[in-house]
């Protein structure tokens, strides 16, 4: 989109936040790059230059606006929708693939070769694999100087800089300022022990109630619960454990973690916002459901629903499988005995958590017996937890999802409505399609849409390519009544 100037330039003129995230603007008289959205004067055609990415306007000389914080707007709703191979990467990048493992490391996730990713993001980004993981880092540097009391040096290593001279610099390149600049501009919080709380954007319309509903009516207890209006959960992450309370506003979502270590705040924060499905643009999806007279009425009541997915792609899968035909309460026993005998123990100061979900690795010697489970389950349960640690099953932000399905089709026991669910709520994909789940089918029933598989999912074409979101709406029509539509939920809900 940044390549159509006009459209962009009427974009800019109308302060149009819809477009926050999809391209930063540049200023030549000013050296600043800004949001879409930036209350600032629009300057002159002649003046701006469009750019993909914060990453590209750094990398041209550009420094970050300190009135609109172009940093601080919603993620590119692009990664989340393209499965080709720059999204696969940006995916990965969000989630420190980078910062952990380098460039060869991301190149090996890939299953391509350094040279090949550093040409293809840097024609289609303007910036290569590092640039890009460097304008992650000074988000996080930035959001880590304002939203807590850390000492300045604690926060450079916890962003993932190298020293404190890479970070000095960094920081004075892209905000025009030092760190303790930075500071001074910020009425830093009081001081909790081990805990940050952050604010996570989101496009407007948001409707959260949905999505929170969701989560909480198919909970682990254990590792997931709700309270006092938040959702919490526990998180495995590449140096530590964590907690995350999560407690969503109309424009917002408020984000509290408490970590092991610092250095996972960006992992962590990324793993929220996909968990939230947060950089979505409602507005496409908006307009194309709304086309469908069936459910037109719905989409215009609530807009803005969101696909509630996972901090974690395995967990999700062994999730999935988990809750094969049995009832919601059903499935959150199963995962809460499973977090009881094999997560591992955490401490949480702030409500009832006890542990991590375990990892497929922690499953590895699961007696299958001690799974009250059909022998059939069982065996999925353990064939796909084998499948996960060999990888001849790839689930993680930046796998092929159409690899990803032919993967799990041809394991035992793993059919189209596990395939899709782990698609939608595992890889988040935005056009699948669990059209054989009971509840799609009843939700479609009460629409007056086929309420059979092959009809439903039939009569589902006209809606792509966003029939994950399609499903939000069905599950809706069960009425407020139906736990996954209850926020805050019953006492009883799972």
């Amino acid at each position: 989109m940044y390549q159509d100037f006009d459209r962009c330039y009427r974009a800019i003129g109308a302060r149009d936040s819809r477009f926050d995230g999809w391209f930063v603007v540049a200023v030549h008289t000013t050296g600043i790059y800004c949001r879409p959205s930036c209350p600032a004067r629009t300057p002159l055609p002649g003046n701006v230059a469009f750019h993909p990415s914060a990453a590209a306007a750094q990398r041209a000389g550009f420094r970050a606006c300190k009135r609109c914080r172009p940093d601080a707007s919603p993620g590119s709703p692009e990664w989340n929708v393209r499965g080709d191979l720059v999204a696969r990467a940006m995916r990965l990048i969000d989630d420190g693939t980078v910062d952990r493992d380098g460039v060869p490391g991301l190149a090996a996730r890939l299953g391509y070769t350094t040279r090949q990713i550093e040409r293809v993001l840097q024609s289609e980004l303007g910036a290569g694999p590092l640039a890009l993981a460097r304008a992650q880092r000074a988000q996080t540097a930035r959001l880590l100087i304002e939203s807590s009391a850390l000492p300045l040096g604690d926060i450079a290593f916890a962003a993932g800089f190298s020293s404190v001279r890479q970070f000095n610099d960094t920081v004075r390149s892209v905000f025009g300022c030092p760190p303790s600049g930075l500071r001074r501009l910020t009425r830093t919080p009081a001081s909790v022990p081990g805990a940050l709380t952050l604010r996570l954007p989101v496009r407007q319309p948001f409707d959260h109630h949905s999505l929170f509903a969701h989560l909480a009516a198919t909970s682990a207890p254990g590792c997931e619960e709700v309270r006092d209006g938040s959702f919490r959960r526990t998180l495995r992450l590449p140096h530590g454990n964590g907690v995350v309370t999560l407690t969503p506003f109309p424009d917002q979502v408020r984000c509290t973690l408490r970590l092991d270590d610092f250095r996972d705040v960006t992992v962590a924060t990324a793993r929220c916002r996909r968990l939230l499905d947060l950089d979505a643009d409602p507005l496409p999806v908006h307009d194309a459901l709304a086309a469908d007279p069936a459910l037109d009425a719905l989409v215009r009541a609530v807009p803005g629903r969101r696909i509630p997915r996972t901090v974690d792609e395995h967990e999700l899968a062994i999730r999935v499988v988990l809750a094969q035909q049995v009832s919601t309460r059903a499935a959150g026993t199963h995962a809460a005995r499973l977090v009881r005998d094999h997560g591992r123990p955490i401490i949480d100061p702030d409500g009832g958590l006890t542990h991590t979900f375990p990892s497929a690795g922690d499953l590895l010697g699961l007696d299958p017996q001690r799974l009250a489970l059909p022998t059939a389950r069982r065996s999925c349960l353990i064939g796909l937890i084998g499948a996960l640690v060999d990888g001849s099953v790839v689930l993680d932000p930046g796998c092929d999802r159409a690899a990803a399905r032919a993967q799990l089709s041809r394991l035992p026991g793993i059919g189209p409505w596990s395939t899709e669910l782990i698609a939608m709520r595992g890889l988040g994909d935005p056009d699948a399609f669990p059209g054989g789940d009971l509840g799609v089918r009843r939700g479609a029933g009460r629409l007056g849409l086929p309420d059979d598989a092959a009809g439903l999912t039939a009569r589902a074409e006209r809606w792509r390519p966003w029939r994950s979101y399609a499903t939000q709406y069905l599950w809706a029509a069960l009425g407020a009544d139906h736990p996954m539509n209850t926020w805050p939920p019953p006492k009883e809900a799972p």
